[in-house]
């Protein structure tokens, strides 16, 4: 997994009105949980914009004063209308202690299906997995080469090295669609039978 580097200034103060104060100031306002204490903070926001706006997952090691903390990115909230980043909250991960994240899904390969005229259709984009944080991959790659037309992968199909995935096991990944093309072609071969 891909390291950001994300340093910011603890805050004394919290609630509603601190958080508009920090705002105002074109400052997240920031919480780190799972460690012994609880961290508010704020943030940078132009100092975000690489670790939000990405589909790619990070650990964020953070600099807080003196302190330094390992971290993911847990959840962001945006402001409904203007879609600027209105809070962030972090986890803080350990050497030992799985944490549940959600991995970007990558297809690999040209699918059998694709070759007889079907259309290979991602359906999932992004798997939720539970595991230490260093065995957690930056994405889940998948072989999509035997995938037949008219085919499914489902994630009770896959197994990883060190990890435990948690999403339902009849979700389906990606399948092979039939195409008019192909229903023109597999009709045009029954009739010459």
């Amino acid at each position: 997994m891909k390291t950001y580097q994300l340093s910011g200034t603890p805050r004394p103060e919290f609630g509603k009105k601190a958080a508009k104060i920090v705002r105002k100031e074109g400052n997240v306002p920031c919480v780190l949980y799972g460690g012994s204490e609880v961290v508010h903070f704020s943030v940078l926001d132009n100092d975000l914009r690489g670790l939000i706006f990405t589909p790619e997952i990070f650990l964020v090691e953070l600099t807080l004063g003196a302190k330094k903390y390992k971290s993911i990115l847990k959840e962001a909230q945006f402001h409904p209308v203007k879609d600027t980043t209105l809070h962030l909250d972090f986890y803080e991960v350990s050497e030992t202690k799985p944490i549940l994240m959600n991995v970007p899904v990558r297809l690999i390969g040209l699918a059998d299906g694709v070759k007889e005229g079907g259309k290979l259709s991602q359906e999932l984009r992004k798997l939720k997995i539970k595991a230490v944080y260093k065995d957690i991959p930056e994405a889940l790659n998948i072989d999509v080469t035997t995938l037949g037309l008219g085919k499914t992968l489902q994630v009770g199909a896959l197994s990883f090295d060190k990890l435990e995935i948690v999403a339902n096991k009849q979700s389906v990944v990606c399948a092979v669609k039939l195409t008019r093309v192909a229903r023109g072609l597999a009709a045009a071969a029954a009739k010459a039978k």
